[in-house]
């Protein structure tokens, strides 16, 4: 999850007359805030309802609904409807901005992290929000380079948006973008040039790629079980940019479980904009942005 350029003023457009443009209400907003609140923990602002209104009205237009209340009305109270939307209205509300490398400081602590552990000991990381993959590849790449191509590193890699994990799986990206935040070395030592029709673009090197395993996970679930699958406890978790959109008894709860699942003297990984330190209980600030697990 992250951040897209969106108009946030508070109001949303009228349909004028117009049959492709809808009404978005007071009430309706609250009642997806209500609804996202519940499925995913996202406590959206008050000033985002034009954001709300650009993005569910694609998945109106999608299902023929004639308004934002027949729309949600059939999200609550139709069964069938709401099993085949529930993770198409997500997906509209979640939020997508990431990049190979982002706060770079940070892998630069995960390298050091990973050359101070026991030769030949299974790492296994868990990237929180994989978004459309950069992440969890830069952390792949920090392996290989702090440890070498045989280290025992492992990455599960979940996010609650599927279309996102689904482009995350390819691992296919823009050759400009990639040079930009990997640089030509790492460009040409764990990418692959596209040609053809393909040419301008890359794609993850194999050899990157077969460390990291995509998966959905709602951090809202009453339970993790891919975690215990991948085999806690874990080393490392990069949970970046996540908690900003909970409210504080969430962020607390998902803390509090994450901290559960990390091995004492893990590390774990925040957003620039997120301060952990009334979880003293658990975590213990290391440096920018980086929590011990106690």
């Amino acid at each position: 999850m992250g951040a897209r350029d969106l108009d946030d003023s508070p109001s949303a457009p009228a349909g004028g007359g117009d049959p492709s443009v809808f009404d978005l209400s007071v009430r309706d907003f609250e009642r997806v805030r209500r609804i996202i609140l519940g499925l995913a923990g996202i406590d959206l602002s008050p000033s985002k309802q034009n954001m709300v209104y650009s993005r569910l009205s694609r998945r109106l237009r999608a299902r023929n609904e004639e308004s934002f209340e027949s729309y949600l009305d059939r999200l609550e109270r139709d069964s069938r409807f709401a099993q085949e939307e529930r993770q198409e209205f997500v997906n509209s509300l979640t939020t997508n901005l990431t990049s190979f490398f982002r706060e770079p400081h940070h892998f630069a602590v995960l390298a050091d992290f990973l050359r101070q552990s026991p030769a030949g000991a299974p790492q296994r990381i868990w990237c929180a929000a994989a978004s459309t993959g950069e992440e969890p590849y830069s952390i792949a790449m920090t392996a290989i380079e702090a440890l070498g191509e045989d280290c025992a590193v492992k990455i599960l890699a979940t996010d609650i948006d599927t279309q996102v994990l689904a482009s995350a799986g390819r691992g296919v990206y823009g050759g400009q973008a990639t040079t930009r935040t990997c640089g030509d070395q790492r460009l040409r030592r764990f990418f692959l040039r596209g040609t053809g029709p393909n040419d301008g673009m890359v794609r993850v090197r194999p050899e990157v790629a077969r460390r990291i395993e995509f998966a959905q996970l709602n951090l809202q679930e009453a339970q993790w079980p891919l975690l215990a699958r991948f085999g806690a406890p874990l080393d490392a978790v990069f949970c970046r940019n996540v908690m900003i959109y909970f409210n504080r008894a969430t962020q607390h709860e998902v803390l509090r479980r994450i901290a559960a699942a990390l091995r004492p003297g893990g590390l774990l990984f925040a957003g620039h904009s997120e301060n952990f330190t009334d979880c003293r209980e658990w975590f213990a600030l290391r440096g920018r942005t980086v929590y011990e697990r106690l």
